[in-house]
């Protein structure tokens, strides 16, 4: 159940839905997560609103992807693969894409139907 956001420049103004779904597609593909499990937001920031690292352009784009830790290292690989894969397929640098993977234990999650019968 990721929960992921992806920030990148305004190179990527009307085509949104494009972006989200190679982030998507990634997490599906190395992930094996299953298809309704979506949440996946995208921020673009103009130039003046953001410092990317030295040498990079506009289309230095950074996936934080928070997710129940105990993923394999295996599956890790697999997942900054396939993002590099799809968003260099939409014209973003391998070198300008950077993922954060924030891994969570499965109790700091607060999904209402796992919790639903916890009382205070």
């Amino acid at each position: 159940m990721p929960s992921t956001r992806i920030t990148t420049g305004i190179w990527a103004r009307g085509i949104e839905a494009q972006v989200i779904g190679a982030v998507q597609d990634a997490l599906l593909a190395a992930l094996k997560i299953p298809d309704y499990d979506r949440d996946v937001v995208l921020d673009l920031y103009d130039d003046a609103a953001r410092i990317v690292p030295t040498g990079r352009s506009e289309r230095y784009t950074r996936i934080e992807i928070f997710l129940f830790s105990g993923r394999s290292l295996e599956a890790k690989k697999a997942l900054y693969g396939a993002v590099v894969a799809n968003l260099s397929a939409l014209g973003v640098p391998a070198n300008e894409i950077k993922t954060v993977l924030i891994e969570v234990p499965p109790d700091n999650w607060g999904l209402a139907r796992r919790f639903a019968c916890v009382r205070n």
